[in-house]
């Protein structure tokens, strides 16, 4: 066992008060010189609140996007190169075939109250779904039906179409029609052989050529025909068409006496784009 040595003096109590104010005096000190160093550095102060008021909801500081929102919204977005080429690729144009030397005759509804003469009664078909009946289709002027029988097509008093076609012989309808049962439309239907322009064939009036007597068509009414985009829909009545013939729909006729106008021709020598 370690023998015990000589016990160590008593400490005395005013002394160790001194050490201990002295400790407590050096510690506040540091604390304060630390805070100046750190408070230095801050630019607002140590541990005061922020000086500056709070930024309003309508001040630049509040909307301003952040740079990951600002970066997003400025790139382009990707289009493919198939994409942009599909898109500036033109459609080409369906080729034009230029052709010469047709007859052009042109066709129209004829309208009832245009027309006068001894009333004619006109047998037939009420609707467009039977061919040569016997039905009582109403009495009209005489050369109203006439003009009928001429031209395909007639518009009754009452609004009522009165037909006529060599295979189906009178009928009342809706609508003025072709032989296949459409309706016609206005300086776009046009009736040609199907040996010479089958049904679809496409074309525009490119030259008025001469009128029937050798002079040049109205201007108004060769414009007309030249601008219109005509398609073959009908046929001619077997024996009225031939080789380079084509008859164009003008629709209604518009007063008394149309077929002494400028509007009721026959074009020699005209031209065609086809296609």
């Amino acid at each position: 066992m370690r023998p015990a040595g000589p016990r160590p003096p008593a400490p005395r109590p005013w002394v160790a008060g001194l050490r201990m104010a002295g400790l407590r005096m050096a510690g506040t000190v540091w604390l304060r010189m630390v805070c100046l160093a750190v408070c230095l550095g801050m630019p607002a102060g140590c541990g005061d609140p922020d000086p500056r008021p709070p930024a309003a909801a309508g001040s630049p500081s509040a909307v301003l996007p952040s740079p990951s929102a600002s970066s997003a919204a400025t790139y382009p977005a990707e289009t493919s190169p198939a994409a942009t080429s599909a898109a500036t690729t033109p459609v080409p144009e369906p080729a034009v075939t230029v052709s010469r030397g047709w007859e052009v005759t042109v066709y129209y509804t004829a309208v009832e109250k245009f027309h006068d003469g001894a009333e004619t009664t006109v047998t037939g078909c009420p609707t467009i779904s039977c061919a040569n009946g016997d039905d009582d289709l109403g009495a009209y002027p005489e050369d109203f039906v006439a003009a009928v029988e001429e031209e395909g097509t007639g518009r009754t008093a009452d609004g009522t179409y009165l037909n006529w076609s060599y295979d189906t012989g009178y009928w009342l309808d809706t609508a003025p029609r072709d032989t296949a049962g459409h309706a016609l439309r206005a300086f776009a239907s046009a009736a040609a052989d199907p040996g010479v322009l089958v049904r679809g064939t496409r074309f525009r009036i490119t030259g008025c050529g001469t009128a029937d007597d050798g002079s040049r068509p109205a201007a108004e009414v060769c414009a007309a025909l030249r601008d219109a985009r005509w398609e073959v829909t009908d046929e001619f009545t077997p024996g009225l068409g031939g080789s380079r013939h084509i008859d164009a729909y003008i629709g209604e006729e518009t007063g008394p006496g149309f077929t002494d106008s400028a509007w009721y021709l026959t074009l020699r020598n005209a031209t065609l784009g086809v296609g």
